[in-house]
């Protein structure tokens, strides 16, 4: 997969090679206004607001040499609605927003294969692990045109306020759980610290409370270094880390303590890293337009030691129940009968305001 163009309020590229690591070393698309892109995946982060109020969030619209549009609107009681309109082709989808409460972010994929006559809308919320997925029928395909209207602003683009960034691939991006270390993250084995990307299926690590377990797969993905997907750098000697490392937003880090016992009558809970970033414990990571993760799926979700601290490994919930989110997910190319089945985290997982609250309590 690779990733062609990314747009936020600050920047906007575009690379017909790629962008960042991503780059290859050849055109991936014709430099022609009318090269097809009919394979792709249009990811973006937004905020849905909390009064529900109708507004186009994303898109572009165009009349020369035709009528060609592709808008991304926010709609009453928290949904989404796409439509794509190529002359007199009409291609439309609606995917609604459960729980739709205060402002949330929330991660909308639009992905399509014009030769199989398939395309998926997907609506995520970085935090959670329910994914709503709609299907579309007959998706069109994007010309290069399309896509420097849609990711450049050239002509009639919209890009509101409430967008985080929006970014656009040759490939069917997967969705649901996604790796968050970086692949030089040491972890602990049996053997000494071994960076994260060196671990294979049949090694074995060190884990917080449960001892040696094996490694059952490591998955890796390459995405935009955006919103929910900017690297956090974790500073030590805070957390207990013996050195600085580089996690995704949704890395969950697990604390202890007595503020922990007093406020959530815990031994411990899970903290994910954008909650710990505070100007000096945690900080935003500088990083160009892509970034690499890796994460090690272990058997009952347990709690790895990463330069001296404890994270959480990937949690995969019970996916292999289910078939098309499967298929859907970075797992599609495992054997089922390999993965394993997680109930509910190990540790309680806090929420945005409960993890902000402790974080207040610690620096106090």
């Amino acid at each position: 997969m690779t990733w062609l163009a990314l747009t936020d309020h600050e920047d906007r590229r575009l690379s017909l090679r790629g962008l960042g690591s991503d780059k290859k070393a050849t055109p991936l698309l014709e430099d022609d206004p009318r090269s097809l892109l009919t394979r792709g995946t249009i990811l973006f982060e937004t905020r849905l607001s909390a009064d529900g109020k109708p507004q186009v969030l994303f898109g572009y619209k165009s009349t020369h040499p035709s009528h060609r549009s592709l808008t991304f609107q926010a709609i009453p009681g928290g949904g989404l609605a796409m439509v794509q309109v190529q002359d007199q082709a009409i291609t439309h989808a609606a995917i609604q927003h459960k729980e739709a409460g205060r402002t949330d972010v929330v991660r909308i994929t639009y992905s399509w294969d014009t030769a199989a006559n398939w395309g998926r809308l997907t609506l995520e919320k970085p935090e959670e692990t329910h994914v709503t997925t709609v299907p579309i029928h007959d998706p069109r395909p994007l010309s290069l045109d399309d896509i420097r209207d849609l990711m450049l602003g050239r002509t009639g683009q919209t890009f509101a306020p409430d967008m985080i960034f929006a970014a656009c691939s040759d490939q069917i991006e997967p969705i649901g759980p996604m790796p968050t270390l970086l692949p030089e993250t040491p972890l602990a084995t049996p053997y000494g610290y071994r960076p994260a990307s060196l671990l294979q299926r049949g090694d074995t690590v060190v884990t917080q409370a449960a001892g040696v377990v094996p490694v059952l797969h490591r998955l890796s993905r390459m995405v935009p270094a955006r919103g929910s997907f900017a690297p956090v750098r974790l500073r030590a000697p805070y957390f207990g880390l013996q050195q600085d490392i580089i996690v995704a937003p949704d890395q969950r880090v697990l604390l202890d303590g007595p503020e922990v016992e007093y406020l959530f009558n815990q031994e411990a809970v899970l903290v994910p890293a954008r909650h710990l970033v505070n100007g000096f414990a945690a900080l935003t990571e500088p990083c160009g337009p892509t970034i690499s993760y890796t994460q090690l799926l272990l058997p009952a979700h347990e709690t790895m030691l990463a330069a001296g601290t404890a994270v959480e490994s990937l949690y995969i919930g019970r996916i292999r129940r289910n078939a098309p989110h499967l298929a859907s997910s970075l797992l599609h190319h495992l054997d089922r009968s390999t993965l394993p089945e997680h109930g509910r985290p190990a540790h309680q997982v806090l929420r945005w305001y409960d993890a902000i609250h402790l974080a207040r309590q610690r620096a106090a």
